[in-house]
């Protein structure tokens, strides 16, 4: 029989497209396998993981509203609901391991397969580690994580160290600059800086990049943003109005606005600092401020200590960002140093080392029966 993994978890791009590299790793390993996703109905990644080829099935919950405790009456009843959603769904598809990425959709996957002595796999992308997957470590089988010193979340001989998965498409990027530029049909001759705020855009960026956009145009530099869904109204005015900025809710093939960018300004999670390792761009980072033990700053100090990245205060972005940028696109010597200092830091094969681990677990477990 084939080997059955199901990956569960999503919400953000920072757990889908982790989750994503290593399915793909899984099957590069043993085509065979067969890989089912489960997430949240309504979440990216009912539309993300079709998109990527594989399976996917939504369970009816809803995360903690924090500004809102109103709506949060319903929430017993969808955990429940979604816990008989999940025995549901393993029961039929009798997988051999199942791995959590982060949201919450993977706690109740992962209770209801710990609960059936189901070999279990966390990813933890962060350096704080949320409270859902602090609960499921104590019985996960592994807990990958991308760094040192998380002993202080999850038991230590569980720990393996692999760093952060990153798209294959990201990974191996090969696209030319101007190849980049001619997918946004920018001018290859300019400087060109990359705005993201994650997949689902940056308040704080947004409105920055928004208040002197024009300041691009009169240092000729162009600009590709990706706003996120509530902003790109605005954003796509903006660019109608200045022709150097090209705007879009989301960019599907991130690897051409790498490719094309010269400079990247960009949120600090986990993923995006992974991803801008690899790419070696210099960046400009502009932590979310309400990130949990708000580990996106320190995410960013991390870089900004080895000369590997700008840091700018959300607080302070509206004053200081779009000058920064400015300032660094036309520095090629500062560039050269950030781009220099953030390659050392790249790890590339995250997504084959734990799909390597998980599948040497299910091949002792079926060995053993």
């Amino acid at each position: 029989m084939n080997k059955r993994i199901i990956i569960a978890g999503g919400g953000t791009g920072g757990h889908i497209f982790p989750a994503i590299a290593i399915a793909n790793a899984l099957r590069k390993i043993e085509p065979s396998i067969e890989v089912l996703f489960i997430g949240a109905k309504g979440k990216m990644e009912m539309e993300k993981v079709p998109q990527a080829g594989y399976p996917i099935e939504g369970l009816d919950i809803a995360g903690f509203n924090r500004s809102s405790l109103l709506k949060n009456i319903s929430l017993p009843f969808k955990l429940l609901k979604s816990f008989f959603q999940v025995r549901k769904i393993i029961t039929d598809f009798m997988p051999d391991a199942v791995i959590g990425v982060g949201g919450y959709s993977s706690f109740p996957v992962l209770r209801y397969a710990q609960t059936r002595g189901i070999p279990t796999f966390i990813h933890e992308s962060n350096s704080f580690a949320g409270k859902s997957n602090m609960m499921l470590g104590k019985k996960a089988t592994r807990v990958f994580v991308a760094g040192d010193g998380m002993e202080k979340f999850f038991p230590a001989d569980k720990l393996m160290i692999t760093g952060n998965p990153v798209r294959s498409t990201i990974a191996a990027n090969n696209i030319s600059r101007e190849e980049g530029m001619k997918f946004f049909g920018l001018d290859a001759g300019k400087k060109t800086v990359l705005a993201t705020g994650g997949s689902l855009g940056a308040k704080g960026i947004n409105e920055a990049l928004d208040a002197q956009i024009e300041l691009f145009a009169k240092n000729d530099i162009q600009l590709i943003w990706q706003s996120g869904k509530p902003y790109v109204e605005r954003a796509s005015e903006r660019a109608v109005e200045n022709m150097n900025v090209w705007a879009n809710s989301f960019i599907t093939q991130m690897e051409y606005a790498y490719a094309a960018a010269d400079v990247v300004i960009s949120r600090s999670g986990a993923m995006a600092i992974a991803e801008l390792c690899v790419v070696k761009k210099p960046a400009v980072l502009v932590p979310f401020p309400f990130a949990a033990e708000d580990h996106q700053t320190v995410n960013a100090q991390h870089l900004v200590d080895k000369q590997a990245a700008i840091l700018v205060k959300d607080s302070e972005a509206r004053e200081k960002l779009v000058n920064t940028v400015i300032a660094l696109a036309k520095n090629e010597a500062q560039q050269a140093v950030l781009k220099d200092n953030i390659a050392k830091l790249a790890v590339t094969n995250a997504d084959e080392v734990i799909a390597k681990e998980i599948l040497k677990v299910v091949d002792a477990n079926v060995g053993s029966v």
